[in-house]
This record gives C-alpha cells, structure tokens and sequence, in this order.
C-alpha cells in the first residue's frame, strides 16, 4: 500500500513536471503551449487530482487510526505543554488546591500512586526534550529519519529547432518522401498566332526515414527501495528530455554516424562569408536569401557567445548598439545547442533562414520502458530504464538557409 508521505512526493514530483513544461514555453517567449505540451500538461494536472482524492483519503484514515489507538503509553495524552507553568503547579501542591492543566497533568501521572507533593512532566522539569538534538546521533540524531525534498531539474539547453517554426510531421510509417518543384518551364513572347514554346518542368525529393535515438539508466534496489516514485518519474522526465535535446541538435547540425543531417551538415545549404562588422553579416545573410528569392518569415538562430560579442558592440560615442540594430530588425534566437566550428572557440555558427523549410518527422513517441528482466539487473533486483525515439530531420529546400561563421 502506498504511504502517505510516498502519495506527497509522487505529488510533488508531478507538479515539478508541471512547472517544467510552463517554464520551457516562458523561456521560448511562447504565448501557449504546443498541442504535445498541452496533452502532457492536462495529462499532469488530471494526475495530480487523482492524487489529492488519494492524500485526503489515506489522512482521514490516518486520522482516524490515530485516534483509535487511544494515548500514547507513557505520560498523558500529547497534551500543549507550552502554557504549562512550573511556578502555578507548586503552588498548586503548596495549597493542595490542583485545577487547571497543571491539576490534570498531577491527576494522570499520580494516579495509582502514592504523592507527597505535586507531579510534573519530566519533559516540563528536567527538560529531556530540549536536551535531545538532532545534530548529535548519540543524542537523539540516530533516531531522526532524513527527509528528501522532491528533486530539482537542472538546467539544460533551450530547445529552439520547433519554436522556430520548424514543419512537424507525426505519426509517420514508412519512408517519406518530400517532393520538391525543382524547376519551372519557360515562358515567351511570341507574334500574333505565333506558337507557344514548349517547355517542361523537373522534381525532385527530400528523403525521410526513422533514426533511432536511444537512452539507459540503471535504477539500483535499493535506489528504487529508498526513494520510492520519486526518482523513477525525474528519470523518465530526463530520458525524454534528452532524447528531444539530441533531436533538436541534430536538426541544427547533425550528420555523423546514424544522426540526421541538420542545416549545418547539409553540403546544400551555403555558407556566407563573414564580414568585418558583424552587422554586416548578418545583413548579407539576409541578402543571399532574398536572392534566392526566398521571402518569408526568417530568422537568426545563434549561440550565447555570438549574442554576448552583438551586446558589446558600441557606436563611435561609446553607446551599446541595440540587437535589433545589429541583426536589422529580425529575430534573434540563441541557444548552447548551436556549436561552434568544429570545436574552434574562435568561429562561431551564426545561421539564418526560413525555418518552415526544416521538416521535423516523428515515426514514435518517446517510448520509455521499465526492465526488470535483464541480465546485468535480474539476480540483484535492480532495473533499467530504456527510452527511445525514432526521428529525422531534413532540409526541404537548401537555399531557405545560409550559414557564417564569426
């Protein structure tokens, strides 16, 4: 049977998720949810009222076994020993006249006792309680249980790819194919009954197929044991997390051994000069999509060490230059999730595009399964918790995205 300090925690941990998925939409300047934040969200919430029928439940019979087990053997009942006062009680015992909480107390504690003065709780007289503390195990630490508060999140990356307004395709089976016009015909001008000319149109296609993406934790008994619901849920939170924290910067670069090929690892998509001034990169960034004649709602995707040099950035007085200055009115993301050029502290990746044009394709859910069954944890109790996606990512139209590294 679950306890009711378990059902606390369960609670706690449910609500940390809670909070979890409303701060990651107010760190994405979101206004709303997305519909999978929001299914996971009312998914919680319903969660967390099933607990609370549960607490109030195992309180009442909490309660109520409290008061059927009668008092506690020892010294009477539990009684509010703050208002009881030493001096009235003696002299409750020099008049012989005992009332009040001092007589109740020398009733119970001689009762079936032969007194010759007046009884005083020995927690009120000699003080024991006070003398007992928890920072000494010999005197009364060993006996104090240690209570875990629920546990804390850490912080992570920003997850920027789908905010961006990257196409999000689910449900997908199969492989998919995401055909393209590649080119159009041509048109003339011709005389009067002249003849059209003839020309033809080509396609082309943007393959898709599932890559899987996987994460393992191994959960001890005794971790199991000892911290009951809560670490197993942090668990399967992070797992998930992790898994759409390597989706997303596989989308931005990807492209090594069985990941996605993101914008940065698509031989496609072009890289642009940097120039002296970063302002004027980000100008020419936007100049070689427009180009391509590719209009649309774009935007800069950064990370912190760009946007820290576009902060310092100051006129000839001596004045900080907006961003918006800097990167001509367009909108500015930044995420740790953007690396560096192949581990050159120096150049940084500063990508610019139409971010409709990167296809997000989900073939699963995250399917996380708890395994009790397996070799390394079968004869000593313990489990793993296995947690997989399968997904891919892919650039529809390579011209929609330019790169720079500054």
């Amino acid at each position: 049977m679950t306890t009711l300090t378990a059902l606390r925690e369960k609670r706690a941990s449910k609500t940390d998720a809670l909070r979890a998925i409303q701060a990651r939409a107010q760190t994405e300047n979101r206004d709303a949810l997305t519909d999978a934040e929001q299914s996971a969200f009312d998914s919680g919430k319903a969660e967390i009222e099933a607990l609370d029928r549960q607490i109030r439940n195992a309180e009442f019979l909490a309660e109520a076994e409290r008061r059927e087990g009668g008092e506690p053997v020892g010294e009477p009942g539990s009684p509010d020993l703050s208002r009881y006062s030493i001096a009235r009680a003696m002299r409750c015992g020099m008049t012989g006249t005992f009332d009040g909480l001092e007589g109740e107390l020398h009733a119970e504690l001689s009762r079936g006792r032969e007194t010759r003065g007046v009884m005083i709780p020995t927690t009120v007289l000699l003080g024991e309680a006070r003398s007992q503390t928890a920072g000494t195990g010999s005197a009364g630490g060993f006996t104090v249980q240690t209570n875990v508060a629920p546990l804390a999140d850490r912080f992570r990356p920003a997850l920027r790819v789908e905010a961006m307004g990257a196409t999000v395709l689910r449900n997908l089976s199969g492989i998919m194919d995401l055909p393209n016009l590649a080119s159009s015909g041509t048109a003339a001008w011709v005389a009067e009954n002249g003849n059209a000319t003839r020309s033809a149109v080509t396609f082309a296609k943007v393959p898709m197929a599932p890559k899987t993406v996987t994460g393992e934790y191994r959960l001890s008994r005794r971790l199991i044991l000892q911290s009951n619901e809560a670490i197993e849920d942090l668990m399967r939170r992070d797992l998930g997390l992790i898994l759409a924290q390597a989706l997303d910067a596989a989308a931005i670069k990807g492209g090594a051994t069985n990941q996605p090929v993101g914008i940065l690892a698509n031989s496609g998509v072009e890289e642009v000069t940097a120039a002296t001034d970063l302002t004027d990169t980000a100008a020419d960034l936007i100049a070689a999509l427009e180009l391509d004649d590719v209009m649309g709602t774009a935007a800069f995707l950064t990370n912190p060490t760009v946007v820290n040099a576009a902060r310092k950035i100051k006129d000839g007085e001596g004045h900080n230059i907006s961003l918006a200055e800097t990167f001509h009115g367009q909108r500015l993301e930044v995420t740790t999730q953007v690396p560096n050029n192949g581990g050159d502290p120096v150049k940084q990746n500063l990508i610019y595009g139409l971010w409709s044009e990167l296809v997000v394709g989900y073939w699963s859910a995250v399917d996380i399964l708890v395994n009790p069954y397996h070799a390394d944890v079968a004869s000593n109790g313990g489990a793993l918790i296995h947690a997989f996606l399968d997904a891919d990512v892919a650039v529809r139209h390579v011209e929609a995205f330019r790169y720079a590294e500054v």
